[in-house]
């Protein structure tokens, strides 16, 4: 696995469109990763694109998801199918003095690669676990020999991967900026945990839970 400080594109994992908005500090992607819950996973199952979105956790260069026994995608995985992981997080909406640059604040990642199987299946799940729940590991009730049976825990490498940020206000045309005929700016995207809602239970809501919310 890379230690490297910075990202190294490889052919397919070249900014094309958008070069300026390229970021190549490896720091960056794993910032990234950790601020996001969700990512789609792309493989091809059948001869045909398959996406799959899903939780998801990072242990160093490296992130870890999980699926099915029976599912075909991680079969097509374990085959040694190649992968695409994509998170997108957005952090607000442009608005330009022209649709044509309407645009949206973001910060996006790319992981090229191949999955395989977990060398250490149990703390794969803990490391999902505890990204997107974080104290459950230890508070929950851990699975059961027969659900970590039918799952399979997957890992895959952060070596080949792109990073996209972009922020700030629109691009204009010249001839926009010289009319100035409309506002033009950006909306930050803010969000925030809700209260707790519980579920069935007499039980005091957590620290690990009542923490994340404040």
């Amino acid at each position: 696995m890379t230690t490297d400080v910075q990202l190294s594109p490889t052919p397919r994992s070249t900014v094309v469109r958008g070069k300026k908005r390229a970021v190549q500090d490896r720091q960056v992607l794993y910032d990234i990763l950790d601020a996001g819950l969700v990512c789609h996973l792309a493989v091809e199952v059948d001869g045909a694109p398959f996406l799959v979105p899903t939780a998801y956790g990072r242990d160093g260069n490296r992130i870890f998801l999980h699926g099915s026994t029976g599912s075909r995608s991680i079969r097509s995985m374990l085959e040694g199918k190649q992968v695409c992981v994509a998170v997108t997080l957005v952090d607000g909406v442009v608005y330009s003095r022209s649709v044509f640059h309407h645009s949206m604040n973001y910060r996006s990642a790319i992981v090229h690669g191949t999955a395989k199987a977990a060398d250490d299946p149990e703390h794969a799940l803990r490391t999902i676990v505890e990204h997107v729940t974080p104290g459950s590991w230890d508070y929950a009730r851990r699975p059961s020999r027969k659900e970590l049976a039918a799952t399979v825990a997957l890992e895959i490498d952060l070596t080949e991967a792109s990073v996209k940020v972009r922020e700030g206000g629109p691009g204009e045309e010249p001839e926009d900026l010289a009319a100035n005929l409309v506002w033009a700016g950006h909306v930050p995207l803010v969000q925030s945990w809700g209260a707790p809602v519980a579920h069935e239970t007499d039980k005091a809501v957590p620290p690990h839970v009542s923490e994340r919310v404040r």
